[in-house]
């Protein structure tokens, strides 16, 4: 296993490592480690069956299995089919083209961790890979804030609500979307979170505020929240702190949820194919269960 950062403010590439096997228990620990220092992993030139995907992702936290079951993988239901290509008549995934700045899962009780996604077919344009996944270092944006700002946040929690982000990708050119049904806005209803916590691998705070599921702040009132809201998303969008990876088909990428945040850039079209399969590594591997919001304890 070779680790060759990107030296950027995010990324790293991990070499010579077969993901399609069970990793030994330093070449796990290495990955964590370096998930949580670097946020985004590229896994080069693998060769994956859904139930090697599936196991691979299981070694780091419980994995995710969607309520609407939308997309899913035949037989793995813990796989999500990510993708503009339609076969006979039907959509073979969810499109996530037109995505704006988010973090996944942070609208329920048990956070995320880790996404990893498999890429199949990625479309090219003049020998340009497209559909690349954009990341801010939530770490840096952390450190960064004014002393008064991170003093409003500090001890509040923000209110995330999925169904925020599902409407506005539905409103998207394109979408193959749905409304909610009323099963899954009962079992996605709105939690909060801390604002800025320490990260549990790195243990440097981050901040846990993104554009796509924050909808308010306890304790203030919703036109003061927005407005502080306003400010901590067009701060986030400074260029410092933005890393962008470009996709290769076989490439394996794992980020980590809670020191970054993502957005998926839409500049291919219907007709430029794109697949991807994906798994959701929850936070169990760090926190115990608790009601709403980010458990307290850590395990680790």
């Amino acid at each position: 296993m070779k680790l060759k950062p990107t030296g950027k403010i995010l990324g790293a590439r991990v070499e010579d490592l077969d993901i399609s096997v069970p990793l030994s228990e330093q070449d796990r620990s290495e990955v964590m480690s370096a998930l949580g220092h670097y946020g985004v992993l590229e896994f080069p030139e693998q060769t994956l069956s859904p139930q090697a995907l599936r196991d691979f992702s299981a070694q780091f936290g419980e994995l995710f299995i969607s309520p609407g079951g939308r997309a899913q993988e035949p037989g793995f239901p813990e796989i999500m089919n990510l993708s503009n290509i339609v076969r006979d008549g039907q959509p073979l995934g969810l499109s996530d083209a037109g995505q704006s700045w988010h973090t996944d899962m942070s609208y329920m009780p048990m956070i995320a961790f880790s996404n990893v996604l498999y890429a199949l077919t990625i479309p090219f344009r003049d020998g340009r890979p497209l559909g690349a996944t954009q990341f801010r270092n939530m770490h840096a944006v952390c450190e960064a804030l004014p002393p008064e700002i991170k003093a409003r946040l500090n001890g509040r929690r923000g209110i995330h609500d999925f169904e925020k982000f599902w409407d506005m990708m539905r409103r998207e050119k394109g979408s193959s979307r749905p409304a909610l049904s009323e099963a899954e806005r009962r079992a996605r209803p709105p939690v909060s979170q801390p604002l800025i916590f320490p990260h549990p691998i790195t243990g440097r705070e981050v901040l846990y505020a993104n554009p796509g599921y924050l909808t308010g702040i306890e304790g203030l009132p919703q036109k003061e929240a927005e407005e502080l809201m306003d400010w901590l998303f067009e701060f986030q969008e400074r260029d410092e702190f933005l890393f962008e990876f470009h996709w290769s088909p076989r490439s394996v990428l794992m980020w980590d949820n809670i020191g970054t945040t993502h957005n998926a850039v839409a500049d291919y079209g219907l007709q430029e194919p794109r697949h991807i399969k994906r798994c959701q590594v929850m936070a169990t591997e760090f926190y115990s269960s608790a009601g709403t919001g980010i458990p307290v304890q850590a395990l680790t």
